[in-house]
């Protein structure tokens, strides 16, 4: 879940957040802001991972690794937090 404090603005392919909280900006290259855009829009992580893995060329152990570091940063930031199930 994206806080409501947090912004996201996709610029030319490339995302970037806004805390407004503490006026911080981070910077999305192309492909973490695909995934930002896929996990934001699923129901769930596991959701998300699937559809990323059917559109990337990539074994899903490196998928599961690159969007496990990707979030794990985003959650150090309080970009996003995870809900329960």
């Amino acid at each position: 879940m994206v806080p409501e404090r947090v912004l996201f603005q996709d610029l030319d392919g490339e995302g970037v957040l806004l805390d407004l909280a503490t006026e911080t900006y981070y910077g999305l290259d192309d492909v973490g802001t695909r995934i930002w855009s896929v996990l934001t829009a699923a129901p769930t992580i596991e959701v998300g991972l699937a559809s990323l893995i059917a559109e990337y060329a990539v074994a899903e152990d490196v998928l599961r690794r690159d969007v496990a570091s990707l979030v794990g940063s985003l959650l150090e930031r309080g970009l996003v937090e995870i809900q329960g199930a």
